[in-house]
């Protein structure tokens, strides 16, 4: 699904659009939760998101501190970001650039 914006010039010009601004949802290593329970959430939050990908970005924040979960609209962003904060999980969000 492609989100778009659309920005009028002036009355005189055509419409233009161009695509809406991505950003990254991250998910930040944490000394508390279990990796099952990690993998659990992430499956539950990303709708789609099977075991093997939720594992991956799981061991790549246990690993390296930080894993990309989605990169998606602001508004996703938010939700994915605040729904896994929610359940006790260390997330932020950034532009994608």
């Amino acid at each position: 699904m492609s989100t778009e914006v659309i920005e009028k010039r002036s009355p005189s010009s055509t419409t233009v659009r161009k695509p809406a601004p991505r950003y990254r949802v991250l998910l930040h290593n944490d000394d508390f939760n279990s990796m099952e329970y990690v993998v659990q959430t992430l499956m539950q939050t990303v709708a789609g998101m099977t075991q093997p990908q939720a594992v991956d970005i799981m061991m790549e924040a246990h690993t390296n501190g930080t894993a990309l979960v989605i990169t998606c609209a602001l508004e996703h962003a938010e939700f994915y970001c605040e729904t896994l904060k929610s359940h006790g999980l260390t997330s932020t969000i950034e532009p994608d650039e």
